[in-house]
């Protein structure tokens, strides 16, 4: 039977049955809809809407349907509309009326937000640790390769020297944030909305501090329109989900390109790599591949739910039901894709030498050649002029800076002298950049002791 069963003389269309349920998505959510069950019968209980038996025979039910669930001794029924029906229908199925007592004071509008805040909670609980976990990862890779030079690149140009592990603390930057993000959607979230009923409340005597604190909530909700209609809980995770996957889409495209013949800076474990089905010799990123385009998948989440909130009147309309298919999938494809990057980055080989060699080239060092000018008393405008045109006369000749004779820098400026090219030595010029956030492989070894002492693990 519906919950809604009474006000109708026939039964709802089979396709448009279909159509409205929800059971095959929100089933997921069977153990919070249980939790907030319990809770709530207990107060009903306390609250003397119940008797204190009853409320007890409740709860005692909700939890055998919860054990047997988890044994396996029941299953869900999928013919039923969601899982509030199945929860009901089976206590009822148990306790006879006692059961049907359970939604006294309770409307589904309330019980499916309070649903999808602990279900979202406990989620984002798990992404917090799997983030970390990456963040803690890009630490350690960052600690053994401080000192790794490679080229740091704008416009996708060779543009001046970096280390390999400055360039992975970048992420952990991202990372953080993210981890920050996540933080603040749950303080949003941690609001109780049972009690708010359909959306006017109720005339029973409801202990709403006494919900929230059985279920773990800051405490209530204080307005029951705004509590049964608000989504901006699914909006914000949905929006930290989304840059939390454009930094990992960033970081795939990375290690896709580093991973190429072109760069070879790196050479993924062949557990994280694939084949080609006609050329032998191919060994493909096709898990960062996946990462990079999953993150569209994640975006389109985000963009679902803005959309469906955006014209919707207060309080609950049926659009809302919407809410759950988007913002699950942006949670399981989140954590699929830091389940899966973390081993990646933690077993990839880093070519160290390959990286240096390509620093070596590109002419990266040609700000510190100016620097050393200046040094001199040149004004840097004239320093990066008189570099400029030493840099076009090493192209001309098939020169680097390091190879460039002194006699021919002294053709371009008297400053010139043997010093030049200990100025100029690529280690030289990561060491000396040891302004706050610099690559400089003490900044970068203090940067990630830094971050892993935030996320509270030991080196």
């Amino acid at each position: 039977m519906k919950l809604w069963a009474g006000r109708f003389h026939k039964e709802l269309d089979k396709t448009t049955d279909d159509f409205n349920s929800s059971i095959s998505f929100d089933s997921r959510m069977v153990k919070e809809d249980i939790q907030g069950s319990i809770a709530h019968a207990t107060m009903l209980g306390e609250s003397g809407v119940l008797a204190q038996e009853e409320a007890a025979k409740i709860c005692q039910g909700l939890k055998d349907i919860l054990a047997d669930l988890e044994s396996g001794k029941l299953s869900i029924d999928e013919t039923a509309e969601d899982v509030h029906t199945f929860v009901e229908g089976e206590l009822t199925a148990r306790l006879g009326d006692t059961g049907k007592r359970l939604h006294t004071a309770r409307s589904r509008n309330d019980q499916v937000a309070v649903d999808l805040r602990l279900y979202l909670k406990k989620e984002c609980a798990e992404l917090l640790k799997l983030l970390n976990g990456l963040t803690e990862t890009m630490c350690r890779k960052a600690l053994e390769y401080k000192g790794a030079v490679m080229p740091g690149y704008t416009h996708m140009q060779r543009a001046q020297p970096v280390t390999f592990g400055h360039h992975l603390m970048a992420y952990a930057e991202m990372f953080l944030r993210d981890a920050g993000r996540l933080q603040d959607a749950v303080k949003r979230m941690d609001y109780c909305p049972l009690g708010s009923c359909a959306l006017a409340g109720t005339t029973y005597p409801l202990k709403r501090e006494r919900t929230a604190e059985l279920l773990g909530f800051a405490g209530p909700t204080q307005n029951s329109l705004d509590a049964v209609s608000d989504r901006d809980f699914c909006l914000e995770l949905s929006s930290a989900i989304a840059i939390c996957m454009v930094h990992l889409s960033r970081l795939s495209e990375e290690i896709i390109l580093w991973c190429s013949w072109e760069f070879k800076f790196i050479e993924l474990d062949d557990a994280y790599s694939t084949g080609s089905s006609i050329m032998p010799q191919k060994k493909n990123p096709d898990i960062a591949e996946l990462v990079r385009g999953k993150t569209g998948r994640a975006v389109g989440d985000m963009v679902t739910l803005y959309t469906m909130m955006k014209g919707l009147p207060l309080a609950y309309d049926k659009d809302m039901q919407e809410d759950k298919e988007a913002i699950f999938d942006a949670v399981d494809t989140l954590s699929m894709c830091l389940k899966t990057v973390t081993p990646m980055i933690a077993t990839m080989k880093v070519l160290t030498k390959n990286m240096r060699a390509a620093a070596a080239k590109g002419f990266i060092n040609a700000t510190d050649c100016a620097d050393y000018l200046v040094g001199k008393g040149v004004p840097f405008r004239t320093a990066y002029k008189i570099t400029g045109e030493i840099v076009a006369y090493c192209i001309e000749h098939n020169l680097t800076l390091e190879t460039l004779p002194i006699e021919t820098y002294k053709k371009f400026s008297e400053n010139f002298d043997e010093g030049i090219y200990d100025a100029i030595s690529l280690e030289r010029c990561v060491n000396g950049r040891k302004v706050l956030g610099g690559p400089a492989p003490e900044n970068v070894e203090a940067q990630a002791k830094q971050v892993l002492a935030l996320l509270g693990v030991k080196e």
